[in-house]
């Protein structure tokens, strides 16, 4: 029976890494965060409500029916943004939707808290991030709001642009965002490592009800963070920064020689798909690889049946050139890439350290790697 080889597989992605004029992004999803042992959006769904206390339970129990949390607290701010007075929609005025806003974004808060996760999976996607020199930036893209990414690029030393300037009360950069790679107004130096948060973060805050700004550290409680408001039209000057960061991974899927590596992310976001799918129909050139850990998606099997640019690895089988297989190991290599037939590499943990070694300038007495070694070894005798 005809299978793919995963060995080869491996050995074209790092092909594909090499060349160091490539346009690199990657795309982080909720299973990234897992990894590191942060709740994904299903668990995180289940510890808000478990935490919550009356009447904040019952009522966003009320909103999650058929919505995960970022739909239902999407819902509660537009519902705090429609009512007047003493009007109600499903039991909430706008003061009770806001007071239930800042509830749910303070339980999101203390669950991410990244002083409780494994960070030594970010560590080595920092390492790799910092040490890659690509002739354009490297471009990381994220739905999670966690601070797991910026930790690890703090603790290696790795800089980088989020669209903020500013320390305490940052404030988003949108010219600096929009404007395209080799531009004049491109004022950020290429070697900053571009990391784009999608859907906000526990560091994102609102200045008053029109503006977002970045602070030092999570939001403290009372305070809503600004996290995934999926659309804004009812009230346009909260288009920044969500829009404007949607619109760069737009542009950034749509430029030449551009290759993406997908992780950890389910394919469960209908606008983000859109994009990725659009790109790899209009540009043969983008290629795209998507890292499965559970089931391939129906609708990513689908597109990428008929798109051979956009290839999807999970961990039995893959879909490569359009072709549904398989994967087949070498019989007498051992190896931490794979094992008991299967591929390791949709796991962020094994992802980041794939990515680390393909630097290809890591030794034993590196003490960054040392320093990571000595911190796996730790994570592994306290069960993290």
């Amino acid at each position: 029976m005809k299978k793919h080889n995963a060995e080869a597989f491996l050995r074209s992605l790092s092909a594909k890494l090499a060349p160091r004029s490539r346009h690199v992004c990657v795309f982080l999803g909720a299973g990234s965060s897992r990894a590191c042992g942060l709740p994904d959006i299903d668990q995180l769904k289940a510890r808000v409500l478990e935490k919550l206390e009356a009447p904040h339970k019952e009522l966003f129990s009320a909103q999650l029916e058929c919505r995960n949390v970022e739909e239902a607290l999407s819902r509660v701010r537009r519902i705090a943004a429609l009512l007047e007075d003493d009007q109600q929609i499903e039991g909430l005025t706008a003061p009770a939707a806001e007071a239930l806003d800042r509830a749910v974004c303070a339980k999101i808060v203390a669950e991410l808290d990244v002083s409780l996760a494994n960070l030594v999976p970010a560590r080595n996607f920092a390492v790799w991030a910092g040490r890659s020199r690509y002739s354009r930036p490297i471009e990381v893209f994220t739905v999670n709001y966690d601070l797991l990414i910026e930790s690890a690029f703090d603790r290696h030393k790795v800089a980088y642009f989020d669209g903020f300037l500013g320390n305490l009360r940052a404030q988003f950069q949108n010219d600096l965002v929009e404007s395209a790679w080799g531009a004049v107004s491109e004022a950020i130096p290429h070697f900053f490592v571009r990391l784009w948060k999608l859907h906000g973060s526990v560091n994102w805050a609102w200045e008053g009800s029109k503006k977002v700004v970045r602070i030092g550290a999570p939001v403290v409680e009372g305070q809503p963070a600004a996290i995934y408001p999926s659309d804004m039209k009812y009230e346009e000057s909260r288009r920044v920064p969500f829009l404007v960061l949607q619109d760069r991974f737009r542009r950034a899927l749509n430029e030449p020689e551009t290759f993406v590596m997908v992780c950890g992310y389910s394919f469960g976001d209908e606008h983000l798909n859109e994009l990725i799918f659009d790109a790899v129909e209009r540009h043969e050139r983008t290629e795209i690889v998507a890292f499965c850990y559970a089931e391939i998606p129906d609708v990513l099997s689908e597109k990428a049946a008929t798109t051979p640019n956009l290839q999807v690895v999970g961990r039995q089988e893959a879909i490569l050139g359009g072709l549904r297989l398989e994967w087949s190991f070498p019989e007498d290599q051992d190896s931490e890439f794979w094992g008991e037939d299967k591929l390791n590499l949709p796991d962020f943990t094994i992802f980041a350290r794939f990515l680390a070694k393909s630097t290809g300038n890591m030794s034993e007495k590196d003490p960054t790697l040392k320093d990571l070694l000595a911190a796996a070894v730790v994570a592994a005798e306290s069960g993290g």
